[in-house]
């Protein structure tokens, strides 16, 4: 099935049969006042501008990371440029906002280039923002701000008024965010045993090809490479590719003690293909080389 591509917010808005925005860059789509045509049903929809959904109360258990979570009270999902999403059948599904802008929005703006800081929107739909009540509150209270300002005459003013709630809105969803990965610490400790699991078992064996990236990490975790990034930076204060280099690190170590392999074999059978490399990142994680550490270990044994 091929992919509607929509470039502008207008054409986007005419297709499915909604009213015209009264700013070209910028429009807040309230489902209880609209309703929306579904005859694309079905098909992916690719948007040149970016899409957040708000919606007041899921229905049921809701798909989240690696598992799923039962939370009623809303929540909120972010669409980047250039992503493409399957349009649901279920009228239900379309309640709360939906707010879209075009990145031609914030050009000589700073949050044109501080956007990109906020990992969230390339999260996927099943990494979506879950709210609690109070949260929902705060939320519903900025899209109604940037709804009335869309319903005032614009003017010299309009465009800075409407970015600076839409970056109020955007940091906003970054503290709850953040809050999301503190109160959900077992369900993602269960995702960091396994990504320790993982790295282990990588490790444990020749690699070929390469050294294991964030990207096999988090396809293998089945989440998002920003989303796996963010959380473990909020949990542990250490990022995706730390984590990699840490549990290399170990098995090195390991192999430094117990293997007589020296140190380019040992470079190569962790995924190196310069053993330089592996003994610049062993000294920048330890403080001294593999030859040296190994000396340590047995002048201590």
């Amino acid at each position: 099935m091929s992919t509607l591509k929509f470039e502008t917010i207008s054409d986007l808005m005419s297709r499915l049969h909604l009213k015209a925005p009264a700013h070209p860059m910028i429009t807040l789509v309230n489902y209880d006042e609209e309703e929306i045509d579904l005859r694309d049903a079905g098909c992916w929809v690719m948007l040149d501008f970016y899409k957040i959904t708000f919606k007041r109360g899921f229905k049921g258990s809701v798909k989240y990371g690696p598992g799923t979570y039962d939370f009623k009270e809303g929540g909120m999902a972010f669409l980047a440029p250039g992503q493409a999403v399957r349009m649901t059948p279920d009228p239900g599904d379309y309640q709360g906002y939906a707010l879209y802008f075009h990145p031609n929005l914030l050009i000589n703006h700073p949050l044109s280039q501080r956007i990109y800081h906020y990992g969230f929107f390339d999260y996927t739909v099943a990494e979506a923002l879950f709210l609690s009540a109070k949260e929902k509150h705060t939320m519903e209270a900025l899209f109604q701000a940037i709804d009335t300002e869309l319903n005032n005459t614009i003017d010299q003013f309009s465009t800075d008024v409407l970015i600076s709630q839409l970056e109020l809105l955007l940091n906003h969803s970054n503290r709850f965010y953040n809050r999301q990965f503190q109160t959900r610490k077992n369900m993602h400790h269960e995702l960091i045993v396994k990504m320790e699991e993982w790295l282990t078992g990588q490790f444990d064996k020749a690699i070929l090809g390469g050294l294991p990236s964030p990207h096999d990490l988090a396809n293998h975790l089945n989440v998002s490479q920003r989303y796996l990034s963010d959380m473990l930076r909020s949990l542990t204060g250490k990022t995706t590719q730390q984590h990699i280099h840490l549990a290399l690190i170990d098995k090195a170590k390991a192999l430094l003690n117990q293997t007589n392999l020296t140190t380019a074999e040992i470079a190569y059978y962790l995924g190196f293909e310069h053993p330089q490399s592996f003994n610049k990142l062993f000294k920048q994680r330890t403080n001294v080389s593999p030859v040296q550490y190994r000396r340590g270990q047995l002048q201590d044994n």
